[in-house]
């Protein structure tokens, strides 16, 4: 990885070859926008300030990233690395539809820095818009890595002070993801229990499955501590399934000495060589940042390639849930005049339909209404039930007290047959309020499905949904009206105390087959006269309530709303009839966008 080599090595451009399809991959499923569908595989950089993320970050890319007091990385930075034999070094930053391309590494850091004040603004704030840097070199492996804001525990003049709850939320939204592999750094000598940013890691990763850390400053730990170091890289200490790397790279002073980077990567290199502990780390491949760069590289790879198959499913499921959603909100009305009418007719055609097979029961898309119906009727038969035992109660008290105070001089055998045509009128008058429950909890279950197929036919039409609606509210209190009449009239009649119905005769003769009445008009015939003819009473309110509301609430009701309808295509308003909800283009819009989106994903994916 030094910038004096002569040329790629050939462990490189095998490295290239092995990993460059998938890293591509991601790049172009990033590209087409299909991070807005799903995480995609990435590296999420994290560490405490002063941890030497920026060190590591520079060691790697081979470029001078920006330094300074307090926080220094203020946006989110991704770094794409992109390993090309022989080419001449070359950078492309990109932000917030801005993109400008350099080839002089030493202009990294003016243009990350510049970009960072117009997102975050000059100062110290942060800001979670997304930079992005891409270097291609023939010194860099295949990489993609995204450099968060080290955790600030004390904010710093002009900072705010919640600084540090915006950093760990902004690093949250990043290491929360289950795509993301977490590359924790911390210094050598911190005791690794306690650095904040492993233990943000740890709550989301407490298994550490997709963690990696990586140990700084190792020339700045104390004596007898190195055995310490050792068990920590060994992953004996606090193990992690991804394990750790020690690495060395520019201190402060180097860097203030004008040290170049490559320089740097040899001089670490002859630091472990010499170190007298931690020069095994070499053999084990857990020491230096060439080898971080090649463990970083088959580890995100590794990573894509396992995450794939879940890719792949997710990218169909979404591909044929977005096709279905956008099929349901295209064909818009035409713009040619003959083509709109028909096209009106259509929608009002279908509308009427799923109304009148809403209105004979033959729905299969909203609940059969018919069920419904008959459960509120049986309520209705319910009450008509309940108030037998209070209606014979009722007549034999009458019966009794007649006796006792209103006999007057007649003979006990004769009895008024006004006191007994009261008592029915009165009883019977007492089921005319649930008659009307009832008419009123069939009225809301009609007017709501009616109103919800004028919400789903018509939803992308607010006209034609506002002139249904109407149509629906007005036609059904008409209705209610004139079944409200028709159910008085009903009890009306029932007030005349009236009956051919042959059980009524039979009661008053059992052994006769003419119905003669005379010489039966006995005192303890009554009870049993009065209580047959509530059953005949009973049996015709408990039909023809429910006969009139079916009627005209339901039957009558979907076919005066389907002849408005159709009246609507003597219109002259086709325009304002077919001006679509503006949120409906917009809609459609997004959709067509995302099948685009999501049919590209799916085909490179297939085609890997």
């Amino acid at each position: 990885m030094s910038d004096d080599e002569d040329g790629p090595s050939m462990f490189q451009d095998q490295l290239a070859k092995k990993v460059r399809p998938f890293i591509e991959l991601i790049d172009y499923l990033r590209s087409i926008g299909i991070e807005k569908e799903l995480p995609l595989p990435s590296i999420a950089v994290v560490g405490d300030q002063s941890s030497g993320k920026s060190s590591v970050l520079e060691a790697l890319s081979g470029v001078a990233l920006p330094r300074g007091n307090g926080i220094v990385t203020r946006c989110p930075l991704e770094l794409r690395l992109c390993y090309v034999s022989g080419v001449v070094w070359k950078a492309v930053i990109s932000y917030k539809n801005k993109t400008f391309e350099f080839d002089d590494r030493e202009e990294v850091a003016r243009h990350v820095e510049q970009a960072q004040n117009e997102l975050a603004g000059r100062g110290v704030g942060i800001c979670e818009d997304l930079i992005t840097l891409k270097i291609k070199s023939s010194t860099v492996c295949d990489l993609r890595l995204i450099d968060l804001p080290g955790i600030a525990r004390v904010p710093v003049p002009g900072q705010p002070e919640d600084i540090e709850a915006q950093i760990k939320s902004l690093i949250m939204k990043y290491i929360s993801k289950k795509k993301t592999i977490n590359l924790v750094v911390i210094p050598c000598y911190n005791d690794i229990a306690t650095t904040e940013a492993l233990k943000m890691v740890q709550k989301v990763d407490p298994e550490g499955t997709r963690t990696l850390a990586i140990l700084t400053k190792p020339d700045l730990i104390d004596k007898g501590t190195e055995k310490d170091v050792l068990e920590i890289v060994r992953n004996k200490t606090l193990p992690l399934n991804m394990g750790y790397v020690i690495v060395k790279c520019r201190g402060q002073k180097q860097i203030d000495d004008k040290m170049s980077i490559a320089q740097a990567l040899e001089e670490e290199l002859d630091f472990f060589q010499d170190h007298e502990h931690f020069k095994s780390l070499l053999l084990e491949e857990r020491a230096t940042t060439k080898h971080l760069a090649t463990k970083l590289t088959y580890t995100l790879v590794n990573h894509i390639k396992k995450s794939l198959p879940d890719m792949s499913n997710q990218i169909k499921k979404q591909l044929w849930n977005v096709r279905k959603a956008l099929v349901e909100c295209e064909g818009g009305p035409p713009s040619d005049l003959a083509e709109r009418k028909e096209f009106l007719i259509g929608i009002i055609t279908e509308f009427n339909e799923k109304i009148t097979r809403l209105s004979t029961g033959d729905n299969t898309v909203e609940e059969n209404i018919f069920v419904l119906m008959r459960s509120e009727f049986a309520d209705w038969m319910k009450s008509l039930q309940n108030a037998k035992p209070t209606y014979h109660e009722v007549v034999q008290q009458v019966v009794d007290e007649y006796d006792l105070k209103h006999r007057g001089s007649e003979l006990p055998g004769f009895t008024n047959y006004m006191v007994f045509k009261r008592v029915v009128q009165r009883l019977v008058a007492k089921l005319r309020e649930p008659a009307m429950m009832t008419l009123q909890k069939i009225r809301e279950m009609v007017h709501t499905q009616f109103v919800n197929l004028s919400k789903v036919s018509f939803e992308n039409f607010p006209y034609l949904q506002h002139v249904s609606m109407k149509n629906i509210e007005n036609i059904q209190e008409w209705q209610s009206n004139i079944v409200m009449k028709r159910i008085e009239e009903q009890f009306q009649m029932e007030m005349q105390v009236y009956t051919q119905d042959e059980i009524f005769f039979e009661t008053l003769n059992p052994e006769e087959e003419t119905p003669d009445c005379s010489g039966y008009d006995t005192r303890n015939k009554y009870p049993e006269l009065l209580k047959a003819y509530y059953e005949i009473v009973v049996q015709r309110l408990a039909d023809q309530v429910p006969m009139l509301i079916r009627y005209f609430i339901l039957k009558e009701s979907a076919r005066i709303l389907c002849s408005k309808m159709l009246g609507l295509l003597n219109s002259d308003d086709l325009d304002e009839m077919l001006t679509e909800e503006s949120e409906i283009g917009r809609r459609r819009s997004a959709l067509r966008s995302r099948v685009e989106r999501l049919g590209l994903a799916n085909d490179k994916i297939s085609s890997l």
